[in-house]
């Protein structure tokens, strides 16, 4: 059984259920329906191809508390009816942290995929779920060295395997999909690395103006067309912000898989709050600037293709003006082969 209920969810597992329905297994494919706008859920499933839910829960927004509740009542019901031999969860959403409790609670074999992953932030209610994740998982599949060696300060060796990065698996196969099927830069009107992208949607900048009004004034700086796909967590407050800023920053509604891969792939430059864009923007060789104090992707900053903004939000205007060349690029997470690693193991 495998849970998902938001977008870095939907792509992980149309690779990884694609792998595993080819190896015969029968998977049961439940959706909590955190993301429940149909723009940034249900065009993913039409896009990739993912298997239609055998569950879908809609337990849309809320509370963290009321999310992870409701998910977790209907994920141990779904697996009290259907006796799954073992549950899958991805990353770190709070669909993630529900299905590790029912799994444990019921004595069910956790495997988490892209496991390891630690910012140090507390604060991030994501860093929560990862970190109780991670404990209670009996199969923990990792993208890299620096996730293994985040579990081993944490006690947790057993069942840990680097596999690689599903999302590299995701973006190798989708973006070549993409470049014959997406026309959103000619909807847009915009020219390849001629335009920054920007995508905000972590409470810490979406639920303060001040600081929304003062990225987005930063990043008009660069007088170049800013695309911004707004998270409805931010839509409210940027509409009423944008006109006092700049012409420069075009909001549009969110968009699905392949649109957003070409326009992360043909960015002069992404600016983010987002885990998954900052790798995304690192595999695409798109500069980004992160307006966070810290990153799980600790590769993409060494390399020098990400910078961490921080509070230093007068940093975006400076960086977007002069960005230092990148020190250099590697596959530091995988070859697209992941999925069938994970099945591989999985199976044996």
């Amino acid at each position: 059984m495998t849970i998902i209920g938001a977008r870095p969810q939907f792509i992980k597992a149309s690779v990884v259920s694609k792998a595993l329905r080819n190896q015969g297994v029968k998977e049961i494919l439940v959706n909590t329906g955190q993301h429940y706008d149909d723009n940034m859920a249900k065009i993913f499933f039409e896009e990739m191809g993912i298997p239609r839910p055998d569950y879908n829960l809609g337990v849309g927004s809320g509370t963290h508390a009321a999310q992870t509740s409701a998910s977790l009542v209907g994920i141990e019901n779904i697996i009290l009816d259907e006796k799954p031999d073992a549950l899958i969860v991805y990353g770190d959403t709070n669909a993630t942290i529900a299905g590790a409790l029912a799994a444990s609670k019921l004595h069910l074999k956790l495997i988490h995929i892209e496991a390891g992953l630690r910012s140090y932030n507390r604060q991030m209610p994501e860093e929560i779920n990862r970190i109780v994740t991670d404990v209670l998982s009996d199969l923990l599949f990792v993208p890299t060295q620096i996730a293994v060696d985040n579990l081993k300060k944490e006690g947790i060796v057993n069942g840990v395997h680097i596999v690689g990065d599903v999302m590299v698996d995701a973006l190798m196969e989708y973006t070549e999909v993409a470049e014959t099927k997406s026309d959103i830069l000619d909807r847009l009107a915009i020219e390849k690395k001629s335009y920054v992208l920007l995508t905000i949607h972590r409470p810490s900048n979406a639920d303060n103006n001040e600081r929304i009004a003062k990225i987005l004034e930063q990043v008009a700086a660069s007088k170049l067309p800013v695309i911004f796909p707004v998270h409805p967590r931010s839509r409210k407050s940027a509409e009423s912000l944008i006109e006092k800023v700049s012409d420069h920053v075009r909001l549009i509604d969110p968009v699905g898989y392949l649109d957003m891969m070409l326009l992360e792939k043909y960015a002069k430059m992404i600016v983010t709050d987002s885990g998954g864009v900052q790798k995304e923007a690192y595999l695409h060789k798109t500069p980004c600037l992160t307006v966070r104090g810290e990153t799980e992707w600790l590769e993409t900053v060494r390399d020098g293709w990400n910078y961490l903004v921080g509070d230093n939000l007068e940093d975006i205007s400076q960086l977007m003006a002069q960005f230092p060349e990148p020190k250099a690029w590697h596959s530091h997470y995988g070859d697209g082969h992941a999925a069938e690693r994970i099945v591989k193991i999985l199976m044996s």
